[in-house]
């Protein structure tokens, strides 16, 4: 920790979360949310940025770090790890500021929504 007052709020901002104060945050933001979305030229767009500006080794290192955080996530979800009580408390602002508490619920409503959709 550098003892820096972090802005958590930019973590679900996306692009319109402007200058986060990270080096090239505004590109490594548009390339995450290019992998979550469907529209391949924006994806090559966004591969394009990364190794135009910060380059090749970046590119592979940003598509890794987003691999591995798909995956460690999607584990998690699925095996129904537990939060550790020692992370509860160290993340306790870190959830509030992004709203995490509250996916399960948002999952919940949505897949709740789609049953209805498809039972109609």
């Amino acid at each position: 920790m550098t003892g820096d007052h972090l802005d958590y709020g930019v973590i679900v901002g996306g692009s319109e979360a402007g200058d986060i104060g990270v080096e090239h945050g505004d590109i490594l933001i548009e390339f995450a949310e290019a992998i979550l979305g469907v529209d391949d030229e924006r994806m090559e767009a966004a591969r394009k940025a990364i190794a135009e500006k910060m380059g090749a080794s970046a590119l592979v290192d940003s598509a890794a770090v987003a691999a591995l955080f798909n995956g460690i996530d999607r584990i998690a979800d699925a095996t129904g790890a537990p939060l550790e009580q020692s992370k509860a408390d160290a993340t306790v602002n870190l959830r509030a500021e992004t709203g995490i508490n509250e996916f399960s619920a948002r999952k919940e409503a949505l897949n709740a929504a789609q049953k209805n959709l498809t039972a109609g």
